[in-house]
This record gives structure tokens, sequence and C-alpha cells, in this order.
């Protein structure tokens, strides 16, 4: 089975800077987790494009920057597609001070967190996860930092 992490785009024009570094990363957090990467397909979009995904499909009328559909059949395992609006995180770098691209990879590792099995909706699990998002940005390839 294909074992691999892919950049598609939607509605927009987005080039990811040093993906194969990018992705060789994200597949160590995996690893990290003792976890099996199967297959994440990053569909990278608008605003309006995940809006749309998320009130069809989770009937939720808000705008996010990630929606996550884990399509793994087994335990331990990772198979997804995970959508990321690149307006979002173009707007959240500049409402929180970061750049986009350090915005970019805690979004895409978030997404990772997630079907790694945690949570966020406390705040004490908010908190734990932006904890392990830091941890996560710390073991990025020099090449890949902002």
């Amino acid at each position: 089975m294909e074992r691999e992490i892919t950049f598609f785009t939607e509605d927009i024009s987005f080039d990811v800077p040093n993906e194969q570094l990018l992705k060789e990363w994200i597949q160590s957090v995996i690893e990290k987790f003792d976890f099996k990467l199967i297959g994440v397909n990053y569909i990278l979009c608008s605003d309006e494009y995940l809006h749309k995904i998320n009130v069809e499909y989770l009937d939720h009328d808000t705008y996010t920057d990630i929606i996550t559909f884990d399509n793994s059949e087994y335990e331990n395992e990772i198979e997804s597609d995970i959508f990321v609006s690149i307006d979002r995180i173009r707007e959240n770098s500049k409402a929180i001070g970061t750049n986009e691209i350090d915005e970019f990879h805690r979004v895409l590792i978030h997404g990772i967190l997630h079907l790694l099995g945690f949570k966020d909706k406390s705040n004490e699990d908010a908190k734990k996860m932006r904890n392990l998002e830091d941890e996560q940005l710390a073991f990025r390839n020099d090449s890949l930092k902002a």
C-alpha cells in the first residue's frame, strides 16, 4: 500500500515550500507516536471552499483553518483527507504576529495530532494541543523554519 503525503490545491494557487522536507517532517511526527502512515492528502483551499465543506459535511456554519477527515480502517494507522484554508492561515498569522510558514506548519501538524488521538475542545485539551504543536514545530529541519 502507498505510504505518502500529498498536497493538492482547490480554487487557489499555492506552492508548498520545501515540500519533500515537509513530508519527511510530518512522517517523522507520525512515526514518533508509533503510528503507521497509510496516506494523507492535504487539500489546500480558500476560506469559502472550506466553509462550504464545514456546512455540508459537519453542519457548522463557521470559518475554520482546518478540517480533518479520518479515513483510517485500523488503530495506529493514519489515512486522511485534511482540508486547509490558506486564507485563514494568512489571517491568523497576521492576527497572532507569526509568519505564514510557521502558521502553515502548525495547522498541518494540528491535523496530524488530531489523527493521533489528541483533542482540543476543552481549555485543558487545547493547551495540551498547543504544547504538542510547539514540540513538533521545534523538531523541524532548519531549512523548514521560517
